[in-house]
């Protein structure tokens, strides 16, 4: 249960949007490349692509923020919403969904669509099922495209690594990655263990996400500024340093105490300054690598 209770501290999820107060949130909208804006409220990244054929969200924010990211599409263009892809399950990235889901098509990896149709237990309290308009209808299982906008949207599902539903978007001809929660930038990520996440999965689909990456492609993260290769190739030497850095510690016979109380090298003081505090990401990776998850 302390493993439990740790692994949802970190997470960004309903509760946590029910206490804080939107009201000052600004939400704005920055152009990334070709049909792709990135807008930034208090919630996930969202990716708008904007074309003749209408408007294609990736994630909507915390419920909340719905009024006010409506408001932004609005200044992009007066075309129609017609698809909302959700990168994974999280409140802070799907909580816009009842608002749009009458309107859109709800695309996911099938996990988001089953997480969101049953309860959900989230820093000890039951979260009700999803509205059923809220749910994805569209579900993948290993990838698929959109054709739209003049362009092939592609949807790669990667394993068990942020949670067991998550996403990457490539909006092919514009040269525009949205990784979802896959990749924050210059920041620890979340592990989120409950809803299937796996630190050795994280640190292999951030590297596959690296391999794959198209030259020049600019990156929308699931949190943080926008990005490119070079704060992808920062991130995964990161995880790969730590990571292994946790292990050889474990395996010398250190406790988790004394992993915190070592902590790691100056170079990644910076990655701690997020939502996930240093203590929290060594929490993490050694809690997941005794539960049999090593990269």
């Amino acid at each position: 249960m302390k493993v439990v209770a740790a692994m949802m501290v970190l997470l960004p999820g309903l509760v946590l949007a029910q206490e804080r107060d939107f009201s000052q949130v600004e939400v704005r909208a920055t152009r990334v490349a070709g049909n792709v804006h990135m807008i930034q409220g208090a919630g996930g990244n969202i990716a708008v692509s904007v074309g003749p054929d209408g408007q294609l969200l990736v994630d909507t924010e915390f419920a909340p923020l719905s009024d006010k990211l409506r408001a932004a599409l609005k200044k992009l263009g007066k075309q129609r919403l017609v698809y909302v892809v959700n990168t994974h399950v999280h409140s802070d990235h799907t909580g816009g969904n009842a608002a749009f889901g009458r309107e859109a098509t709800l695309v996911a990896h099938r996990a988001v669509r089953e997480r969101m149709s049953k309860p959900r237990t989230r820093r000890g309290e039951t979260l009700p099922p999803a509205p059923e308009h809220a749910r994805p209808i569209v579900t993948l299982q290993q990838g698929m495209s959109l054709w739209f906008n003049g362009e092939e949207v592609r949807l790669t599902h990667l394993p068990s690594g942020h949670t067991d539903g998550d996403i990457a978007v490539l909006f092919v001809g514009s040269n525009v990655l949205h990784t979802g929660d896959l990749f924050f930038t210059d920041r620890f990520p979340v592990i989120d263990l409950e809803a299937g996440g796996n630190v050795g999965g994280y640190v292999r689909n951030a590297e596959t996400l690296l391999a794959s990456l198209p030259p020049g492609a600019r990156i929308i993260p699931g949190h943080g500024a926008l990005g490119g290769r070079e704060e992808l190739e920062r991130f995964v030497a990161m995880l790969r340093e730590t990571t292994a850095l946790v292990r050889r510690k474990k395996e010398a016979g250190l406790s988790l105490e004394q992993v915190k109380a070592e902590g790691l090298p100056e170079k990644f003081r910076s990655f701690g300054e997020g939502h996930v505090k240093t203590d929290r990401w060594l929490e993490m990776v050694y809690t997941s690598q005794e539960q049999g998850s090593r990269p």
